[in-house]
């Protein structure tokens, strides 16, 4: 059996196997951190999630990331059952509760809470939203830097928003498991899906970029999800003189692309080694080595700009 890589392969943390999880208000044992299994997340895939990195004791971006979370859910009548106050405020003691400030992951989901009966319609989501936490402790694997990402094209496309919205960062990710098991099929880690004309979309779990000389080009954001990393590479090739496109562009150019990376929260931007077997380019990735250093740059920022504000208040 081939080994494969994922963007979100971390360096091993023994401390993991003894964290804490919320569970509405409550923390329990990585081993006893249980959900119903009427719960409508375990039934239905029906809930929304965010990641969301922890340096120094502040969530990178979290403005940004609590957007998306609230859009979505109100767009499918979702209660979250409490403010951004009271987000952060979960967070925080779930943290403190773990004695984690930085190299933290963290996976907070929302679903529709608890069935009386086992079926679809919400109205049986009676018992009020279920949420929890969970956080590790996690640095990407420096190896990915290295040897990079390996890509293959799948049939399973991005749909219609009408269809599925893929801006909804939703429990229900079945698109993209059969995606990612198709690229392993292939023999590469993960999936480059297509959006429903044939243009290059994102792959299965990160939104992905193509650099052909010095330009920087990615998907038109129409079938992808709106990515907080994604829309910060974007921001800062702006901010720098780096020309970036959001446009349709097929496997033709992916192929021949000088560089080519992915981005998401956990490994901010990963480098593609291949896709479809196809090496890209010579592996050297100065742009896309620089726009790393830019992105850490702005985390940096962003940190010290919370820092500040809790300072000042």
């Amino acid at each position: 059996m081939t080994d494969h890589t994922t963007t979100h392969d971390a360096e091993e943390d023994a401390r993991n196997r003894d964290i804490l999880i919320y569970i509405n208000g409550e923390l329990y044992p990585r081993e006893e951190a249980k959900v119903s299994v009427y719960d409508s997340g375990f039934l239905l895939g029906d809930g929304m999630w965010e990641g969301m990195r922890l340096y120094d004791g502040h969530w990178a971006f979290f403005d940004e990331h609590m957007d998306r979370f609230f859009d979505s859910c109100y767009a499918v009548g979702l209660d979250v059952g409490m403010d951004r106050a009271g987000i952060a405020e979960a967070l925080r003691m779930t943290a403190d509760a773990n004695g984690m400030t930085t190299d933290v992951h963290c996976r907070l989901m929302l679903t529709r809470g608890t069935k009386v009966k086992p079926f679809q319609h919400p109205s049986l989501s009676r018992s009020g939203p279920t949420l929890v936490i969970i956080m590790e402790h996690s640095k990407p694997a420096q190896s990915l830097q290295a040897q990079g990402i390996r890509l293959a094209s799948v049939p399973q496309v991005r749909g219609l928003p009408h269809s599925q919205d893929a801006k909804f960062n939703s429990h229900s990710k079945l698109n993209c498991v059969i995606a990612c098991l198709q690229a392993e099929a292939a023999g590469a880690d993960e999936a480059l899906m297509l959006d429903p004309h044939g243009f290059v979309n994102t792959t299965n779990a990160c939104n992905f970029f193509i650099i052909r000389k010095g330009e920087v080009w990615t998907s038109t954001g129409d079938y992808c999800m709106n990515g907080v990393t994604r829309q910060k590479v974007i921001d800062l090739c702006r901010e720098n003189g780096i020309p970036v496109y959001e446009k349709n562009y097929s496997l033709y150019e992916a192929y021949s692309a000088d560089e080519a990376f992915l981005t998401g929260t956990f490994g901010a931007q990963t480098p593609v080694a291949s896709i479809d077997g196809k090496l890209i380019g010579s592996g050297d990735r100065p742009l896309t080595h620089g726009l790393r250093t830019l992105y850490r740059d702005a985390i940096a920022k962003d940190i010290a700009a919370q820092a500040a504000r809790q300072t000042s208040a």
